[in-house]
């Protein structure tokens, strides 16, 4: 029952989303058009629900090449890659937003899991994999708030370490471990909290809201 009524508000928010914020997304998609290299949508092959791969959507805020490009699959703070209007729609996370037609489409929700590309899906344990395709990745979840400044925790990591090992070492198992913590808890008010809680820290980047939400989280064990 939980996850037809789930479907249910997937497909009327992903509506929602698409009619009250119309009037805003095609300026945005006329600015890309004419910006950076003219594309405006992005497609990246993700892993979804008992690993089947679908393509998601994204609005395009990096160079065409940037997966054969620097850091490939991890994106740091002030990415060459990005371009000038992807800085902003990223850190607004409007980037995200086109996500909705996967909604609409069946390969994702509004909250769960990040849906993940190959290689960062493979920096989880064998045990993570295999619970977590269980569930159908969402647009946002417990992780994606968490994570929201990832590209800071790669400028604050020690000096010399490799993006791609402070990935493998630190960060994949606090995200595969946040992800278990929402595999246990979902329910409606989990899910209605995450929504809320995704909005509050766009607006409020700094908020602590998650640690007085949402108790029980799982905390970073740093190897440094």
């Amino acid at each position: 029952m939980y996850n037809i009524i789930k479907r249910f508000f997937d497909i009327l928010l992903a509506l929602i989303v698409l009619i009250v914020l119309s009037p805003f997304l095609i300026p945005i998609i006329i600015g890309l058009r004419l910006t950076g290299e003219g594309y405006v949508f992005y497609y990246q092959k993700r892993i979804g629900q008992n690993k089947e791969y679908f393509n998601m959507w994204k609005f395009a805020t990096m160079l065409k090449d940037s997966p054969n490009i620097g850091t490939g699959s991890i994106t740091l703070r002030n990415d060459p890659r990005v371009t000038p209007m992807g800085g902003f729609l990223r850190k607004t996370k409007i980037n995200e937003l086109p996500q909705v037609i996967n909604v609409l489409k069946g390969d994702i929700s509004i909250v769960g899991p990040r849906p993940l590309v190959d290689k960062t899906f493979n920096a989880y344990s064998d045990s993570v994999q295999n619970k977590i395709v269980r569930l159908k990745p969402g647009i946002t979840g417990i992780g994606s708030i968490v994570f929201r400044d990832e590209e800071k925790l790669f400028e604050n990591r020690p000096n010399g370490k490799d993006a791609h090992e402070f990935y493998q070492e630190e960060i994949a198992p606090y995200k595969g471990a946040l992800e278990m913590w929402y595999l246990e808890n979902q329910s409606f008010m989990t899910d209605l909290k995450i929504i809320l809680s995704t909005a509050w820290v766009i607006l409020n980047s700094s908020s602590d809201i998650v640690q007085k939400w949402f108790k029980g989280l799982p905390e970073m064990k740093s190897k440094t």
